[in-house]
């Protein structure tokens, strides 16, 4: 175009744009970029309109907001359908509001986003809603069920075949802990044989997840326990056993670090100084080759321990294979004659598979998962078993390829997930329901038990039995800190 004709269009388009302009004037007073709030204040959730309980379809849901600026107006949208028909929610004097939402029967299970619009400053944010798959109590007719109450507070349990015995770790509340104790259950009667208190701590560091155990926020009550004069203890949470030495490990998870004691009285052998396991969840023994692994939580490190000089070793580290991730190790399992240690991180939502050997590590990405947490490895077919809170489901991996073969729905919130090697039936131990779900290596759902309030871990024990435990909701359940012994039925 001559340079002539160029100029001419560039008049032409200034006078067209200041015409614009001029016309439009007028308009800007009704504008729909009002003043916004430069971010968006506050926090929003969602939650079960019935407190502590899922969200299932056909269910309600209460959406919530906090540390919002008072006056705002607030729209809740799920896709182009507005949840607050009616109108705009006003944000209270104390930057605070709550709606009601019907979730219908047709609703998916999943995590269903829910896009929170505010005006009066505008800002805006998605959050999500979970709704859990609604499975039905099944297959009880197959499976024997043993249980008795221990005490309160119960996190894990571990089977001794030496002993014959069960071990449970326990502790009640937040920071500072005062309720704790290292039980030993016979485990053919489950009447309690043995019991322990741990010895007193130093003051301890709050946790900034849920329960130490990577539970949901809520697992013990806010605000830590009140000053009744007793002193902080090296509570416990994660257990594991040592036949070869007489011993059971647990983890001390408020103070980072892990403590032994003695399976015949629970005479207390090494406490650990605070800080050698970061917030400590799993522990596990490797009898065939003397050492003890725990997961350091928010880190990338299984922390490696001499079972029978107690010395800490080097650690293993693990990778995030995501760019800018933090692998956070959460449950492990071991297989000792192949040598291979299996983990989770709950951040990058990865596997981990380690070659105990060689030192290798393989790290691969988990789709379909969030909130990875639970593991359980079956050496026989090569197959890694991962649970994840948040998506309320159970993945069936292979472990050479990471290849997932099923993911099935089990129930709300599942933790934990034990492989049992005689019937290989894997056990979910599905925290938000209450129940635990049986299924086979095929991913088929063989059974849906009711375990009671809050189960929160499982093991099995080689012998063709799982053993649980569960938490209570209060100190009055009938229901809750018992542990569970699970067994196929042979017809």
């Amino acid at each position: 175009m001559p340079k002539h004709s160029r100029l001419a269009l560039r008049n032409l388009l200034g006078g067209s744009a200041l015409l614009l302009a001029l016309a439009a004037a007028p308009v800007l007073a009704d504008t729909v970029f009002t003043p916004t709030g430069n971010g968006f204040a506050g926090q929003v959730r969602a939650a079960s309109a019935q407190q502590g309980s899922p969200i299932y379809p056909g269910g309600k849901a209460t959406i919530a907001g906090q540390g919002l600026i008072p006056g705002q107006q607030i729209t809740l949208m799920r896709g182009a359908t507005v949840l607050n028909a009616a109108g705009p929610i006003t944000v209270d004097a104390d930057g605070k509001f709550s709606f009601e939402v019907d979730v219908d029967e047709e609703a998916a299970p999943g995590l269903q986003p829910v896009v929170v619009i505010a005006e009066k400053p505008a800002a805006a944010s998605v959050i999500d809603l979970k709704v859990s798959p609604d499975v039905p109590v099944s297959g009880t007719d197959n499976f024997s069920v043993l249980s008795e109450k221990v005490t309160r507070g119960l996190y894990q349990v571990a089977y001794s075949p030496a002993s014959n015995a069960v071990f449970v770790a326990s502790a009640v509340g937040r920071p500072p802990v005062k309720e704790s104790a290292v039980t030993r259950i016979d485990a053919d009667t489950l009447k309690i044989t043995a019991q322990v208190t741990p010895p007193e701590a130093p003051a301890p560091a709050r946790s900034a997840e849920g329960g130490p155990q990577g539970g949901p926020p809520g697992a013990g009550p806010a605000g830590g326990q009140p000053d009744d004069g007793r002193p902080a203890l090296f509570a416990v949470y994660g257990i594991g056993v040592d036949d070869a030495n007489g011993n059971v490990w647990v983890t001390n998870s408020r103070q980072n670090t892990v403590a032994v004691y003695k399976q015949s009285d629970l005479s207390l052998v090494k406490q650990f100084e605070p800080g050698a396991v970061n917030h400590a969840r799993d522990v596990l023994v490797d009898e065939a080759n003397g050492r003890a692994y725990a997961s350091a939580t928010r880190t990338g490190n299984i922390e490696v321990f001499d079972t029978k000089t107690l010395e800490k070793l080097e650690p293993i580290v693990i990778r995030s294979a995501q760019r800018g991730g933090e692998f956070s190790a959460m449950a492990l399992d071991v297989d000792p004659k192949d040598g291979r240690l299996v983990t989770v991180s709950m951040s990058t939502n990865e596997a981990a598979l380690v070659d105990l050997a060689s030192g290798e590590v393989k790290v691969f990405p988990l789709p379909g998962a969030k909130g990875a947490s639970g593991v359980a490895y079956d050496p026989q077919e090569g197959l890694i078993f991962v649970v994840s809170q948040q998506t309320d489901n159970l993945l069936i991996v292979k472990a050479d390829s990471g290849e997932v073969l099923h993911d099935i729905k089990t129930g709300a919130q599942p933790l934990n997930v034990a492989f049992e090697p005689v019937s290989r039936l894997a056990y979910v131990a599905n925290r938000g329901s209450g129940t635990i779900t049986v299924v086979d290596a095929a991913g088929k759902i063989v059974a849906n038990l009711d375990a009671g309030n809050l189960p929160n871990q499982l093991r099995a024990d080689g012998k063709g039995n799982v053993w649980a435990v569960n938490k209570s909701r209060g100190e009055d359940d009938p229901d809750g800190d018992r542990v569970w012994k699970i067994t196929p039925v042979a017809h």
